[in-house]
């Protein structure tokens, strides 16, 4: 019996650090049928990950889609949460094939190879995150993060990214994305794509940062000059 234990926490700790050596995120430069540039991103939080495909040089958004994702020995399963190409895949699960070596990702049998841009470290953020609140006159207005309608942010130690869809009706309201750093209570985000306006791409926002009990507080002014007061809870699994 104890051996038994013995191999099935072995065998835990074995899967455990395997997808942990995904954690962070990955790129991918190629070129479209029309020759376009183009970049592909990839982050891993635990448990959820998002792909988004933009002109490497205008930042133009292409594409992306995300969800959950699990590692069992080499094959990683996706249940796709949002797809901007195929909107009718939302609900259904992917599995594929997958190697890596540490700095190369790649899906067997597709000429998909990623190199590796952070291991989900220095960020102070890195996770899976969803919009649960704002402060409103000093008061915290909570928000139901349990339903098809949510706000999403994925951050790697380097890369962030939002994205605002339904599961239920699959409809997809947008994203955004780039690089941010943390430091001294400033959160920076570095916007490298929008899906809504192509303009804001290039831009830098400073936002207040702060950790309490478990919430992240953002506050600042939103990329339209807003003052926001926003409060994230790291998405369970």
């Amino acid at each position: 019996m104890k051996n038994i234990i013995f191999l099935l926490v072995c065998t835990f700790l074995s899967i455990s650090t395997k997808a942990q050596s995904y954690m962070g995120a990955w790129e991918r430069y190629h070129t479209s049928e029309e020759g376009e540039k183009l970049k592909s991103v990839v982050i891993f939080a635990d448990g959820y990950q998002v792909l988004t495909t933009y002109q490497a040089e205008t930042g133009k958004f292409m594409s992306t889609n995300g969800g959950t994702w699990k590692l069992e020995g080499d094959t990683m399963t996706e249940k796709v949460e949002f797809d901007t190409d195929n909107p009718e895949r939302v609900g259904s699960e992917v599995s594929f094939k997958v190697t890596n070596n540490g700095t190369v990702l790649s899906i067997v049998g597709q000429d998909m190879d990623m190199k590796r841009i952070d291991d989900g470290t220095p960020g102070a953020l890195q996770g899976a995150w969803l919009m649960s609140g704002r402060m409103r006159d000093g008061k915290e207005e909570t928000r139901d993060t349990s339903g098809p309608r949510k706000t999403m942010k994925i951050l790697s130690g380097t890369r962030f990214q939002w994205i605002a869809y339904n599961t239920e009706t699959k409809q997809f309201s947008g994203t955004g994305g780039g690089t941010y750093t943390t430091e001294d209570g400033k959160y920076t985000e570095n916007i490298e794509f929008f899906s809504r306006d192509d303009s804001r791409v290039g831009m830098s926002l400073s936002f207040d940062y702060s950790l309490v009990d478990g919430k992240w507080h953002h506050k600042g002014l939103s990329s339209t000059g807003n003052p926001i007061h926003e409060i994230w809870s790291l998405r369970a699994k």
